[in-house]
């Protein structure tokens, strides 16, 4: 999942400050699950801007805010709100913002959070990145991403930094070179381990921007 947090008040305040009126639009789906696009997040927005003397004309949350022809079809129904607002704030990740970004060129849109990464849920609301999308997945070697849980992404571990199990980088951190390793072993996988190393990698599967369009079957 994208894991999304509110920005700070003040960047916010300053972000809107040349509007009156407003339409919020959330998301169903990641945002609602990191609490920053949920019914909740969209409320204390509401709150927040009203009591500052500005107005809130409405709001919606898309099932998907990402999936653009899919909003397009169920925001439909707000027009008269979304007429009445001067701009409109997006409380999803950063694609969800750049869809509504697309869908209504004739009003300014500002995201209210800040996108932070590809995670996990271990708990509710309680987040762990565990991929950086870099287009070329080594997760059926290492069973985990070395790339994102390597401060150093280092492609071959452990560096000669490590010290007793713990990562140079963070000592907090176990090196997940180290946890790579056991979690092979107790597979009995360690071959995986020895018979796959890895010159650079290629970042250029990684460049920015990246499209993807998947065919139809004939």
């Amino acid at each position: 999942m994208i894991v999304s947090k509110r920005k700070p008040l003040k960047e916010l305040e300053n972000l809107i400050r040349n509007y009156e009126s407003f339409f919020l639009v959330g998301c169903a789906e990641c945002a609602t699950l990191c609490g920053s696009g949920d019914d909740e997040a969209l409320l204390s927005i509401k709150e927040w801007i009203t009591k500052s003397g500005k107005t809130v004309t409405g709001w919606f949350t898309p099932k998907v805010g990402c999936q653009i022809l899919g909003t397009k079809r169920q925001i439909n129904q707000y027009k008269e709100s979304l007429n009445q607002a001067q701009c409109i704030l997006v409380l999803s990740c950063g694609a969800g913002a750049q869809t509504i970004t697309e869908l209504f060129e004739d009003k300014p849109v500002i995201p209210v959070n800040d996108t932070l990464f590809i995670g996990n849920m271990r708990r509710f609301r309680e987040f762990e990145e565990r991929c950086r999308a870099c287009g070329e997945c080594l997760l059926g070697i290492t069973n985990i991403c070395v790339i994102t849980l390597c401060p150093k992404s280092m492609l071959n571990g452990p560096c000669g930094g490590y010290k007793n199990g713990k990562c140079e980088v963070n000592p907090e951190l176990r090196c997940v070179w180290i946890v790579a390793y056991e979690i092979l072993e107790k597979r009995k996988l360690l071959e995986k381990f020895y018979e796959n190393l890895h010159g650079p990698k290629d970042w250029s599967k990684s460049n920015s921007p990246r499209a993807l369009r998947i065919e139809g079957k004939d």
